[in-house]
């Protein structure tokens, strides 16, 4: 029962109940042989998917290359990586709090310099992430990962069980480091694709799609869009979501006109989209399917 072992800005746990009720029926039906998540970020969806549907393949991306390192160790490796993720653990749960900022910062510095083999960076980023700040992955202009230490108590560092069924999990999976385009080289018949880019900011506390130094703007939207079309003609089954720019202003359109040949729903998530706490609450985000559904 495997479930994500990281945290991920804009995970999808939460509405992965609503989004059984979307998946296509060939999916349900053990028609659907491939899995595609061109930007896999935690995986809720993928991991979802895994334990509920009888996929054969499934190919998982992203632009992160830190990311797909750790998912090809915990593949591959996964006896090592926990083995340095109970490392991590018991020095963290015997320092203080001043002690475990300073091992978060040296961490940290030692991330960005790419220091250590592979098992050791991977150990290294499930570290940094369940220690920073709110689980946020963000990187500057240089590319350079700058969250600063959190405040926990009992973070659980080594989620050893979980860690184990998500590698059992992966051994299906074929992990790539690259742009979501490369999904469409990898396209097979009797397949669903799963976009889950970095959101469009519908307000300016909520501007947040520094996942990567390049970021993510409205040209990547409608290149996405171009490629959604594309996979669309070739006969995958396609399913994206993102977040509803009416939340904000009701005169935006921009996903409707985008995406205004498929099914655009509308779902209610909980999200931060305020800077002041009192004002976050349920919004909703978009999703977007090229078939129906009986919902």
């Amino acid at each position: 029962m495997a479930k994500p072992f990281l945290k991920w800005a804009g995970g999808k746990r939460q509405l992965l109940a609503r989004f059984d009720e979307l998946y296509p029926l060939e999916l349900k039906t053990g028609a659907i042989a491939n899995y595609y998540e061109p930007f896999v970020g935690s995986g809720a969806v993928f991991f979802d998917i895994s334990r509920k549907y009888p996929i054969k393949k499934a190919y998982l991306y992203d632009s992160n290359e830190a990311l797909i390192l750790t998912y090809k160790t915990l593949k591959e490796n996964a006896a090592e990586l926990i083995d340095l993720l109970r490392k991590y653990q018991s020095k963290y749960d015997r320092f203080n709090a001043e002690k475990r900022k300073e091992l978060y910062y040296k961490e940290r510095e030692k991330y960005n310099k790419n220091d250590g083999d592979n098992p050791q960076k991977a150990a290294r980023t499930i570290f940094l992430n369940k220690t920073c700040y709110n689980g946020l992955f963000r990187v500057n202009s240089a590319g350079l990962f700058n969250t600063p230490s959190g405040d926990y108590k009992n973070p659980l560092i080594c989620d050893e069980n979980n860690l184990i069924a998500a590698s059992m999990a992966l051994q299906n999976a074929e992990i790539t480091f690259a742009d979501f385009e490369r999904v469409e080289a990898d396209i097979k018949d009797n397949s669903f694709v799963y976009f889950d880019p970095p959101y469009r900011p519908i307000s300016k506390s909520a501007n947040f799609n520094n996942y990567g130094k390049n970021g993510f703007n409205d040209d990547e939207q409608k290149r996405l869009a171009n490629l959604f079309r594309r996979l669309d003609k070739q006969g995958a089954k396609i399913m994206l979501s993102n977040s509803d720019p009416k939340n904000i202003d009701k005169n935006d359109h921009f996903f409707d006109e985008l995406y205004k040949d498929y099914r655009v729903r509308r779902v209610a998530a909980s999200r931060m989209i305020n800077s002041n706490a009192a004002k976050r609450g349920i919004i909703n985000e978009i999703i977007v399917t090229n078939y129906e559904t009986p919902i």
